[in-house]
């Protein structure tokens, strides 16, 4: 991947609804899409939620619902040996695997055996300080989402991550526990900030689903990177492509994005995904858009130097002008193409002595 290609993460999310088959199905659609990453989610409903944690609004099928988080959890679990099966679907077709940890020991198994490239930690895990030493422990890349946080919740996040990345490069110690006045001060130190510089990435998020337009605020992107001096990606929630290829517009690293292979199965987040044939589109503009953005510069374009030519203007004789003739602003025009003298340079002239004579029409030098 080149310097300046946003990273597409594909987010397979329990999109599979329990079915292994239609996982390797997904990664498939990745795959043939040209996205980077197929992300999923590990974990264990006993662990994640207690049995009497109510379903989040976006989660219910109607106002009667009465099933809890772990009832619908139970039902979207896949095992350790079938994210292995998936892990090495993904390297047999070439594309990135990638899965997100809600337990530290689903976090573990997703870095010493399916050995991830890199850590996503979850909006919903922005306050889970366990789970963000653990990702900088790792010293692999983290990619912290920031669904439902204010920059001051960001930075408490990210400190915690920092203090992991010191503790797995030695600058602080084994045994020291993260407390306040600790992360704080390794926040300080030089070389931990050029760590969270290399391998951290923020995302902006809305955690609803669907997110409407007028609740993404997609110009937290910029705030953030000001702020923290990271790179800065998103996860997009909304429907369609556009706030997507929007944020990286505004500088967005990275996109996630939800898909599915049907919008009609059931489950709390097909609906607010993107279907394949979007799925298909949002690459594709991404892409485009990048090549679109360009480098940060400003110069002329090898393709515009002919037309720069025939388009700019020179100075020219606008009636006869004989030598050592004091030149006025009424001898002077400025005409296509820009073959002599520039035109910045009208008043450079005004109130010189012609050197020559010109005729009307005269390039004048």
């Amino acid at each position: 991947m080149s310097a300046n290609q946003v990273l597409i993460i594909a987010e397979a999310g329990v999109n599979h609804n329990g079915s292994l088959q239609r996982a390797l199905e997904m990664c498939d659609l990745a795959k043939e899409v040209g996205a980077d990453i197929v992300k999923f989610q590990t974990f264990s409903a006993d662990k994640l939620a207690r049995k009497d944690a109510q379903l989040a609004e976006y989660q219910k099928k109607g106002d009667g619902d009465t099933r809890s988080q772990w009832d619908l959890l139970k039902g979207l679990e896949l095992s350790h040996e079938e994210f292995t099966a998936i892990r090495d679907h993904c390297k047999k077709i070439g594309i990135g695997f990638l899965s997100t940890g809600f337990d530290l020991d689903e976090l573990r198994f997703l870095i010493d055996e399916l050995h991830i490239p890199l850590v996503k930690v979850a909006s919903g895990d922005l306050t889970f300080a366990p789970m963000l030493v653990e990702a900088g422990l790792s010293n692999l890349p983290v990619i912290l989402s920031t669904g439902m946080a204010n920059l001051d919740e960001i930075e408490h996040s990210l400190k915690f991550i920092a203090f992991g990345f010191a503790q797995a490069n030695n600058i602080v110690a084994a045994d020291a526990v993260p407390t306040n006045a600790v992360i704080d001060a390794v926040w300080m130190v030089r070389e931990v900030q050029d760590l969270m510089r290399e391998k951290c990435t923020i995302l902006h998020c809305t955690t609803q689903y669907p997110a409407e337009l007028d609740i993404l605020n997609l110009k937290a992107i910029s705030v953030i990177a000001d702020r923290f001096g990271l790179p800065v990606g998103y996860s997009d929630h909304s429907a369609g492509v556009l706030a997507s290829v929007l944020s990286v517009a505004l500088g967005a690293t990275v996109i996630e994005k939800h898909f599915t292979l049907d919008k009609s199965l059931e489950g709390p987040d097909h609906e607010a995904s993107l279907d394949p044939i979007e799925l298909a589109t949002l690459v594709r503009e991404i892409r485009q858009a990048t090549v679109a953005l360009g480098q940060p510069v400003k110069e002329c374009q090898p393709i515009e130097v002919s037309n720069r030519a025939a388009v700019r203007r020179s100075l020219v004789a606008k009636r006869p002008i004989v030598a050592g003739q004091l030149i006025t602003e009424d001898d002077l025009e400025c005409r296509r193409p820009g073959a002599g003298r520039t035109s910045f340079d009208f008043y450079q002239v005004v109130g010189t002595l012609a050197e020559t004579s010109y005729e009307i029409g005269d390039y004048v030098d």
